[in-house]
């Protein structure tokens, strides 16, 4: 798993990111993702921001991107709606 968060000042490059992100993960809050991953995922995602994005960054704008192993995802503590996301639900 992924979280990838992000600071980015302007607007228009702020939105492109977070719907370019959208199609990868779930947003966790306002500019943060959670981001179920493959090294395909990730590597699709570190080369957009390399080529797409980072020419529209301001020197003050940041991506943080932090890969949590299989037993670390397990350590995350969880609650409210958070507690249910990874919970199979089964409809009958």
């Amino acid at each position: 798993m992924l979280i990838l968060t992000y600071d980015i000042s302007n607007n228009k490059t702020r939105t492109k990111f977070s719907k370019f992100l959208s199609k990868y993960g779930v947003r966790v809050q306002y500019s943060v993702f959670r981001i179920k991953n493959s090294s395909r995922v990730l590597n699709n995602i570190i080369n957009e921001i390399e080529n797409r994005f980072q020419p529209l960054f301001g020197i003050g704008d940041s991506i943080y991107i932090f890969k949590l192993c299989e037993n670390c995802d397990k350590k995350i503590l969880r609650y409210g709606h958070a507690s249910n996301e990874e919970l199979e639900i089964l409809f009958m």
